[in-house]
């Protein structure tokens, strides 16, 4: 089984890349905050989670062990699949807050995610951060823009994904006062 893998990236479309390992091209799906790290034509090393259906065999990589580890945790967790849990890998802050919160409407905000999922996958992570402390990494110092539920909602509901979503509020000014203007602000800075 592949467990990682050291080469040059190539990056593919957002979330995939080619890692060339000695001639052989690697074609693997990354979280979106790991694509828009790996530098084009640059080494790199990524852990690897094989996805290996009837029809399928897939690579998933991410740049630390412990990404890896909760990936496979979340895709584990009944009705999360692949794609939808590296698009949670990329909200870990997302999850650590719906978990203190106990608020599962944070965590319909993520692409792929509906309510009933989101009240399912609630307990699962809650038991996971029991059994595993830290799983969801430091999500530091809560900031209102970073964490505006409504402007989450609100830009998820035009399409965007989650790791897009943070990235553009945490970017935004913080003066901005009424989850209106930061999503006007968020929606200029896409």
């Amino acid at each position: 089984m592949i467990a990682h893998l050291r080469g040059t990236v190539h990056r593919l479309s957002p979330t995939e890349v080619t890692v060339d390992v000695q001639g052989v091209g690697y074609k693997v799906t990354v979280p979106p905050n790991a694509w828009e790290e790996l530098q084009e034509g640059q080494p790199c090393m990524l852990w690897i989670s094989p996805y290996i259906r009837e029809d399928r065999f897939d690579l998933f990589g991410f740049p630390t062990k412990a990404g890896k580890d909760l990936f496979e945790q979340l895709t584990s967790i009944a009705g999360i699949g692949p794609k939808i849990g590296v698009e949670l890998c990329a909200a870990t802050r997302v999850l650590a807050e719906a978990v203190s919160e106990d608020d599962p409407s944070l965590l319909s905000g993520i692409k792929g995610i509906g309510k009933k999922t989101a009240e399912k996958l609630l307990v699962e992570l809650k038991a996971l951060a029991e059994k595993k402390p830290g799983i969801f990494g430091s999500a530091g110092a809560r900031d209102r823009h970073e964490y505006d539920r409504d402007a989450i909602a609100a830009l998820s509901n035009l399409g965007y994904d989650t790791q897009t979503i943070l990235r553009a509020l945490k970017d935004l000014p913080k003066d901005l006062r009424s989850t209106e203007d930061r999503v006007a602000a968020a929606l200029r800075s896409l």
